[in-house]
């Protein structure tokens, strides 16, 4: 598959480069699960958060180029499913930051508790699937060798970068916890209202 880096042209993977860090740096569902993963567990549960998010984008990806994603997307009652699932699951995250009392820096989820977090939220999530399947083809061309190899390989780089840039958001949320960790309660609040809006977010958008 490596093969495809020589006949990708290097103008047209560059522009899928920024397009897709530009829609990295742009706060969405994953930054926001990433974010109170930190507030709620600190720098390291963050990063891990973000790195589950990325597993989870791994599993779409996959999905995109076996063309399950699209027998998906034609049937409204998988969505659905995918929908309530993932909300339900963020409801549950949401109630256990709220009902948290006091916890003190470094004693929030562990870090295979935010990674395993971070990829099934992504994972029950159904609109990264149909955004992935809008978003990559376009890049996409027969000429430059198995389409669905194409889609592996973009999807993998807009995987990295997502992973990435949700990682630092992840971080960076769980040092601005280190400094307020007398306002733990508070911290776990924050965190409980943004696992409830991101699953207010699944069900009705």
């Amino acid at each position: 598959m490596l093969h495809l880096l020589e006949t990708f042209p290097p103008d047209r993977l560059a522009a899928f480069v920024a397009a897709g860090l530009v829609l990295n740096l742009t706060p969405g569902a994953d930054v926001m699960f990433a974010t109170a993963s930190g507030i709620r567990g600190g720098p390291r549960a963050g990063a891990l958060a973000g790195l589950g998010v990325g597993l989870g984008a791994i599993w779409h990806v996959s999905l995109a180029a076996a063309g399950v994603s699209a027998m998906l997307a034609a049937w409204p009652g998988a969505l659905a499913a995918l929908r309530w699932g993932g909300a339900a699951y963020l409801l549950w995250l949401a109630v256990n930051s709220w009902q948290a009392r006091g916890v003190a820096a470094g004693q929030g989820a562990t870090g295979w508790q935010a990674l395993r977090r971070g990829a099934l939220t992504n994972a029950f999530n159904p609109k990264p699937m149909l955004f992935l399947l809008a978003f990559l083809p376009q890049f996409t061309a027969p000429a430059f060798g198995p389409v669905w190899q194409q889609i592996v390989l973009l999807g993998g780089v807009f995987g990295l970068t997502g992973t990435l840039v949700t990682m630092g958001y992840g971080i960076a949320a769980g040092h601005v916890r280190h400094a307020l960790a007398r306002r733990m309660t508070v911290l776990n609040r924050i965190a409980a209202l943004m696992f409830g809006g991101l699953a207010l977010r699944l069900i009705v958008d």
